[in-house]
C-alpha cells in the first residue's frame, strides 16, 4: 500500500510535468507569435508566472525529499528533482531563444512597414510638391495678369486724366483770351 508520502510525490511530480508541459506550449506560441511588442510581452508574463509555479513545486519535490526516512527514497525524488531543474533550465534556454527570434522577426516586420510607408509618403508627398507647384504656378500667373489689367486701366486713366487736363488748358487759354480781348 502506497503510503500519504508517496501520493504527496506523485502529485507533485505530475504538477511538475503538467507545469513543463504548459511552458513548453506557451515557448511554441511565442516562437510563432507574428507580433505586436504587446502580445509578445503577454506570452511572457504567462511564461514567468508558470516558471515560478514549477519552481515551487521543484522546491516542494526538494523538501519530500528532504523528509524522507529511507535513504533510497530520498536518492530517488532528489534524482528526480534534479532532472527536473535540468528540464527547467533547458526550457529556459528555449524561452530566452524564442524570445530573441520573435523581437527579431517582430523588429523586421516593424522596419519593412516603416520603410513600405516611407516610400508612399515619398512618393505621395513627390505628388503633393508637384500639386502645389503648378498650382503655386497657377496662382502667380493670374496675379501677374490682375496687376497687368490694373496697369492697363491705370494707363487709360491717365490717358483720360492728361485729355482732360489738356482740354482744361485749352478752355482756359480760350477764356483768358477772351477775357482779355
Amino acid at each position: 500500500m502506497a503510503s500519504s508520502v508517496d501520493v504527496h510525490v506523485r502529485i507533485c511530480g505530475q504538477e511538475i510535468i503538467k507545469y513543463d508541459l504548459e511552458i513548453k506550449a506557451l515557448i511554441q506560441d511565442i516562437r510563432d507569435c507574428p507580433g505586436p511588442q504587446s502580445a509578445l510581452m503577454e506570452l511572457n508574463s504567462e511564461v514567468k508566472e508558470k516558471f515560478n509555479k514549477l519552481r515551487l513545486r521543484i522546491q516542494d519535490l526538494e523538501q519530500m525529499a528532504r523528509e524522507q526516512d529511507k535513504e533510497t527514497d530520498r536518492l530517488t525524488i532528489q534524482a528526480e528533482t534534479e532532472s527536473q531543474r535540468r528540464q527547467l533550465l533547458s526550457n529556459q534556454t528555449a524561452w530566452r531563444k524564442a524570445n530573441l527570434a520573435c523581437k527579431l522577426s517582430i523588429d523586421n516586420t516593424e522596419k519593412e512597414e516603416l520603410l513600405r510607408e516611407g516610400d508612399n509618403q515619398s512618393t505621395r508627398q513627390r505628388k503633393v510638391t508637384k500639386e502645389s507647384l503648378v498650382e503655386t504656378s497657377s496662382n502667380i500667373t493670374e496675379s501677374l495678369m490682375s496687376i497687368s489689367r490694373m496697369m492697363a486701366e491705370q494707363v487709360n486713366q491717365s490717358n483720360d486724366t492728361i485729355g482732360t487736363l489738356g482740354k482744361n488748358k485749352t478752355l482756359l487759354f480760350l477764356s483768358n483770351y477772351n477775357n482779355r480781348g
